[in-house]
């Protein structure tokens, strides 16, 4: 079956996690990518939190499957030299490198548009250019800060929260993939190459929009109702930690269920819909909630959300998680299980649709790993697993035309 972005080339200069995941998600839909590494070290996670001694770790096998490997020197006139025939014949070139790296490498926009006018160069960034911390080196945890998320994550009482979820890296790779179709779909109709940036400050603001909305609410109204410090508690001028409060305008809230106090994810999520007021109360057998004025609208019950929950947590006491919501998926009742990691690798349903894999590796021997969150109709997404450093050298510096004997001694100079 062709692949969306079979014929799409792809130079990829990015490491650790936001870039590789933006390339990653192009090469599972067909393009070619190769990924540019330096000779003997390669990515530094191919090294980070190893748990098999002189294999890829699992952090860079499972940002890098379905791409090849060549490893080159930059600094050196051969590995220019086919850095040069590599743009000449690729789509897009991605990098996450420090503010003017690829200058010094003399590798500036100009001199890629000279080299292809068509190319795309698409950039991951802390901050946008221009802004006045644009100079400072940016992780995931700093992104989170930066971008609001860990203001508004948390408890009341206690400090800025961040988030396991990579809201700063990965999500800024996703941002940065559609920014690239984005600028190739464009191409084919000016012809014309361009940049594309994403800075992941930016990233991460655009997944907490709906607090940039509370923060307008609270400026004019003074307080936020669906928050659990109303109407009982106090609020300030800042949009305030809300524990594990919706956030959507529907109460919600982690509640406890049969064996909580031996296992940590013996929870489940339970969101209080206007619409699914009559089946909760029916559920969980207070159907005398249904006409009680103290309930039967959301701003009666707002006051009561605490004793609800209890309520509610008294029905789970003798039900497994999967047990409650088995009951209550019956009565349209928006709720969860809260799952580990272990429970999301063994669940059969997540194997079977291809959002958890198992692939090979030619070191580390099989292994999981996510596969695409995107389902398509007409196309399959296989993943196969990550490459050696410079599996491909050979093979990417035939393609572009060097001889046998070039190659070896390309490598007897130690350029690539």
């Amino acid at each position: 079956m062709t692949k969306a972005l079979e014929g799409i080339k792809i130079i990829d200069f990015t490491h650790v996690q936001a870039g590789p995941a933006c390339t990653q998600l192009l090469a599972w839909y067909g393009a070619d990518v190769i990924k540019v590494e330096r000779p003997g070290s390669g990515d530094v996670t191919r090294n980070q939190l190893r748990d098999i001694p002189d294999a890829d770790a699992l952090y860079f096998t499972m940002l890098n499957s379905n791409k090849r490997s060549l490893t080159l020197n930059t600094k050196t006139p051969e590995g220019k030299e086919v850095l040069e025939k590599l743009i000449r014949t690729s789509d897009v070139m991605v990098e996450n490198f420090g503010p003017g790296a690829l200058d010094r490498m003399g590798f500036s926009w100009d001199r890629i548009l000279e080299l292809n006018p068509k190319m795309i160069l698409a950039s991951v960034k802390g901050f946008s250019e221009g802004h006045h911390y644009d100079d400072l080196k940016v992780y995931e945890n700093v992104a989170q800060c930066a971008g609001g998320a860990a203001s508004t994550t948390g408890w009341w009482d206690g400090p800025p929260t961040v988030s396991a979820a990579a809201l700063g890296d990965s999500n800024t790779g996703m941002h940065l993939a559609i920014g690239i179709l984005t600028a190739l779909r464009q191409r084919d109709v000016t012809g014309k190459g361009q940049k594309v940036a994403c800075s992941m400050q930016d990233s991460v603001l655009n997944l907490c929009r709906v607090k940039l909305r509370d923060q307008q609410r609270l400026d004019r109204l003074g307080y936020l109702e669906e928050y659990p410090q109303y109407p009982h508690g106090e609020f300030s001028d800042v949009v305030p930690r809300g524990g594990n409060a919706g956030g959507g305008g529907q109460p919600g809230w982690v509640l406890k269920c049969k064996g909580w106090e031996n296992d940590d994810n013996a929870y489940i999520y339970f969101t209080i819909q206007g619409h699914a007021w009559a089946p909760i109360c029916d559920a969980i057998g207070k159907p005398e909630w249904k006409e009680d004025p103290e309930y039967k609208t959301a701003a009666a019950r707002q006051p009561h959300i605490e004793e609800i929950y209890a309520e509610i947590e008294k029905w789970l006491a003798d039900k497994t998680k999967f047990e409650a919501v088995d009951i209550l998926r019956k009565f349209d009742i928006p709720c969860a299980p809260v799952l580990s990691m272990k429970e999301l690798a063994a669940d059969k349903s997540l194997r079977e649709s291809g959002t958890i894999v198992e692939v090979a590796h030619k070191k580390r021997g099989k292994y999981l790993t996510v596969g695409s969150p995107i389902k398509f109709s007409e196309m399959d997404i296989e993943v196969t697993g990550s490459p050696l450093l410079g599996e491909h050298t050979d093979e990417v510096l035939a393609e572009l035309g060097y001889s046998d004997d070039r190659i070896a001694a390309m490598h007897e100079a130690d350029a690539v």
